[in-house]
């Protein structure tokens, strides 16, 4: 096909030699690392890695075998192992390429979705800001980064349209949950159609569709090292404008944002209303992001980066002390006393110990933990959602040790939150009378399906980005091993049920294409960790707290 002529074909066969986990660490220890930073605010790239990598002789290096197993070559051998690539990744480029929607002639975005036995297309059919993400980081890291400049610039062009939903007008900055091209095959003419929520279910605004755009520009900027579409105009406007909807002043007493329930991924009622970890942890990368790329060449520039950097500070701190859960703090709690007056109280949001549920003293492992899913006045949502952690250890909004300790967490309830498929969007699931007034009866999100603690593959390649930056390797592995041993057999569904991820999802897509996106991009980061430099922010030393609350985050 035409549209597809200008996209460069991929390898069927790759050359390269094998590491271990150990050398992997080595090469990606700190004290080896000298880049030097060009902006204040900058954050150091894995990619340019590969250039020191290079220089040594190191530069083709892999993670994966299909083996299993991991090792340096015989330094004095000249050959270099060749294997023969997953059949999965042909199918999945195949798949993904299929997915493309075009407007006038040029690549724009993907599909949710190419289920060829589904009668019923409801929105699947539309490019999701969400959605696309995945993928376009594998047209990235395979060296394709048009597509990802369009759209970039045309959700930008959406952002400037009027939203309304009945007679109340959205604010300035408000991304679009997703769009779609109508073909004229008559006039030969190509029109976007934008949803901002006025046709969502639920009718609910995507809270989390500008952090994803700043977190994608960011992506195209390191990946490219093309600076002038950050640096233009529009894209400067466009990030003020989605910052200004957060950073406005109100009745809040919290750094975090306040969102309706519905306003990410999780986007059915699911009980997530107030301050989702999911929301928080991408307004924090949000915020490091456009802070690298803000410029600050006039008054408004530098207010919008003086806000930016008194808010990163309120909002990691709160955070780290507030969403934080350990066995230490746990075990606080449990021991809180209740009706505290002024600033010196302990139990400063007055949570009640008997809340607490019962399976949360049996999931907290002496060593690990996790940020929890919602911290507001008298209540605590002790739920694991796996993209907010996930992000918190990429945006550095969690601590170093932070991210070790939900690393171990994931190893130690392995069967829990990945079982036979990954990954867990969160746990435990919620049942009986409880999903009864919670999801208000919501057939889609019963126990252990879609949003109610169901297994989503997509998520693969979040856990595996985070396993890379913590030194885990070796858990993503893993879990690309079992992916691999369903999905393409499966037909790339959206996601999976029960307890342990067993079944395809009893209203699950098949072909979702950000299950086969997230399964390339873990792939390609596994094979070449420098990839990593895209999507991850290390830690800004002026925002680390002191807090010694948890021997777990030393261990």
């Amino acid at each position: 096909m035409d549209g597809h002529m200008g996209m460069r074909k991929i390898s069927s066969h790759c050359s390269i030699p094998d590491l271990d986990d150990s050398d992997i660490l080595r090469l990606l220890e700190k004290p080896k690392l000298n880049i030097e930073r060009q902006r204040s605010f900058d954050e150091r790239s894995l990619s340019e890695l590969s250039i020191g990598l290079a220089r040594a002789g190191l530069d083709n290096y892999d993670t994966y075998s299909p083996g299993g197993r991991s090792g340096f070559n015989t330094p004095a051998s000249s050959t270099r192992n060749s294997f023969e690539p997953h059949p999965m990744v042909a199918d999945a480029w195949e798949s993904l390429r299929k997915s493309l929607v075009y407007f006038r002639g040029q690549p724009v975005g993907t599909i949710a979705a190419v289920d060829h036995q589904s009668e019923e297309v409801l929105n699947y059919d539309q490019v999701f800001v969400r959605d696309f993400v995945p993928s376009a980081l594998a047209f990235l890291m395979n060296g394709e980064p048009e597509i990802v400049r369009n759209f970039l610039l045309k959700t930008l062009h959406l952002q400037g349209w009027e939203k309304r939903v009945d007679r109340f007008k959205l604010g300035e900055g408000v991304m679009p949950a997703s769009f779609k091209v109508l073909h004229d095959p008559i006039r030969k003419t190509d029109t976007l159609i934008a949803d901002f929520g006025e046709s969502a279910i639920g009718r609910v605004a995507p809270v989390d569709s500008g952090f994803w755009w700043i977190i994608l520009l960011r992506a195209y900027t390191k990946s490219t090292g093309d600076l002038s579409l950050a640096e233009s105009p529009d894209c400067q406007k466009g990030m003020k404008l989605i910052l200004t909807l957060c950073l406005s002043e109100g009745f809040d007493t919290f750094p975090t944002l306040l969102c309706a329930d519905g306003c990410c991924m999780v986007d059915r009622r699911m009980g997530i209303y107030g301050y989702p970890i999911e929301i928080q942890a991408l307004f924090f990368m949000a915020l490091r992001c456009a802070l690298s790329m803000l410029k600050q060449d006039d008054a408004e520039g530098k207010e919008c980066v003086e806000r930016i950097v008194k808010r990163l500070h309120a909002l990691s701190y709160h955070m780290r002390s507030y969403f934080w859960l350990d066995f230490q703090q746990l075990n606080d709690i449990y021991r809180y006393k209740t009706e505290e007056y002024s600033h010196t109280a302990v139990n400063k949001f007055n949570v009640i110990p008997d809340s607490i549920p019962e399976w949360v003293f049996d999931f907290m492992p002496m060593r690990g933990g996790y940020f929890i899913g919602n911290v507001s006045p008298a209540r605590m949502d002790f739920r694991w959602f796996a993209l907010g952690n996930c992000v918190a250890i990429l945006s550095s909004l969690a601590t170093p040790e932070q991210s070790m300790a939900i690393m171990d967490l994931i190893e130690s309830r392995w069967d829990e939150l990945v079982g036979e498929m990954p990954l867990k969007i969160s746990y435990p699931a919620i049942e009986s009378h409880e999903w009864r007034i919670v999801t208000g009866c919501d057939p889609k999100n019963t126990r252990w399906s879609y949003h109610n603690g169901g297994s989503w593959p997509v998520l693969l390649w979040l856990v595996t980005a985070a396993c890379i930056k913590t030194g885990r390797p070796q858990i993503a592995r893993r879990a690309i091993e079992l992916a691999e041993s369903r999905l393409l057999k499966d037909g790339w569904p959206e996601y999976y049920d029960g307890k342990l991820g067993r079944y395809i999802g009893k209203q699950a897509r098949k072909y979702q294409t950000w299950s086969i996106a997230g399964y390339l991009v873990a792939k390609m980061m596994l094979e070449d960790p420098s990839h990593l430099g895209m999507i991850s922010l290390e830690e800004d030393k002026q925002m680390k707290p002191v807090i010694k609350r948890s021997s777990s985050w030393t261990c």
